[in-house]
Parts: structure tokens; C-alpha cells; sequence
């Protein structure tokens, strides 16, 4: 099994750094600010159109992972 594509990055050229979907200026804080306020992923996605289904969902699992690793 290869490594997980990277799908949130950080450039201090974009959005002074804030992580963001890769290629795109969509912050990843966007996407949990939608589901902590009740709104669903369609949308999320409907809003940041340059976001794919995919990408969202890839990066909730990795930042869920992520946080599971913190744990242990």
C-alpha cells in the first residue's frame, strides 16, 4: 500500500499559511466550520465548488487518523 496522497497543504504564499486544499485557496478550517455549524458536505461542496467529494472526504479521514495517532 503506497503513502496517502496529500491532500491539505500549508504555503506561506497562500493564505498566509492556513492550511488549505491542495490547489485551491479553500481553507480546510472551512470544511469543519460547515460540519460544526450543522451544514452537510454536499454543501460544503456546492459553496467550494474546486473541492472534490473525494478530497473532502480524504482529508476528514486523514485529519480523524491523525488525531487516533495522538491518542496512542
Amino acid at each position: 500500500m503506497g503513502l496517502d496522497p496529500v491532500i491539505i497543504i500549508r504555503n506561506p504564499a497562500v493564505l498566509s499559511a492556513e492550511p488549505v486544499f491542495r490547489g485551491t485557496r479553500v481553507p480546510f478550517k472551512s470544511l469543519t466550520d460547515y460540519l460544526e455549524h450543522g451544514r452537510s458536505l454536499s454543501e460544503f461542496l456546492e459553496d467550494f465548488p474546486g473541492v472534490s467529494r473525494q478530497d473532502a472526504i480524504a482529508a476528514l479521514e486523514q485529519a480523524r487518523s491523525s488525531l487516533v495517532a495522538t491518542l496512542k
